[in-house]
């Protein structure tokens, strides 16, 4: 799929399908999203400007920015960014399909936060998002990617499928553009900003 048709649907999805804690309840969903920027919160330095790519409408972003952190909400859809502002009027917020993330935010951002979003696209779609992230973090700034590594990877099929990919494939990509590895007790990995090759 490519990165507009991942958009197109989370532009027509129903609110109760981002999430699965959704399915629960609107406190459940909330309590995800609390205890997902506690754990960020370990790794981030304090106060420090972060981009929350794929925000949907604020899950983790808004709880983030509760914590003291200089959040800004980025996403390729509109009607997330719409529903982010109906929870929170005051974030700021980007529309960005990721490739285009450091144009859309000026200033390199401390760190970027990409959880649940590169899992739904291609290989090709998400190096090109992956890069795009890596452009709008300052040097030794951090990345936490949701970007699951298999012993059986695989390309997923749809939007809602998930992609993994091999380790070595992704130290590749982090050789290429500039990312290296960090240590961390984070569900996601974590890598931080260096110059690429």
């Amino acid at each position: 799929m490519s990165i507009d048709s991942v958009i197109d649907a989370w532009n027509e999805a129903d609110p109760a399908a981002i999430h699965p804690t959704r399915g629960v309840s609107e406190e459940a969903y909330d309590e995800s999203g609390e205890v997902q920027a506690e754990l960020l919160a370990g790794v981030l330095p304090a106060g420090c400007r972060v981009i929350d790519f794929g925000c949907g409408d604020g899950r983790v972003a808004i709880p983030l920015r509760a914590r003291g952190y200089d959040v800004t909400g980025a996403d390729g859809s509109q009607a997330m960014l719409d529903r982010l502002a109906k929870r929170d009027p005051g974030m700021t917020a980007v529309l960005s399909d990721g490739t285009d993330l450091s144009a859309a935010i000026g200033k390199k951002a401390d760190a970027v936060v990409s959880l649940a979003v590169l899992i739904h696209h291609t290989y090709e779609s998400a190096e090109r998002i992956i890069a795009g992230l890596r452009a709008a973090v300052r040097i030794n700034g951090l990345l936490v990617l949701d970007w699951p590594v298999s012993d059986d990877p695989h390309e997923g099929g749809g939007w809602i499928s998930v992609t993994t990919w091999s380790r070595a494939r992704q130290d590749a990509i982090c050789q290429r553009i500039g990312l290296k590895r960090v240590d961390s007790d984070l569900p996601w990995p974590v890598f931080r900003a260096v110059k690429a090759g």
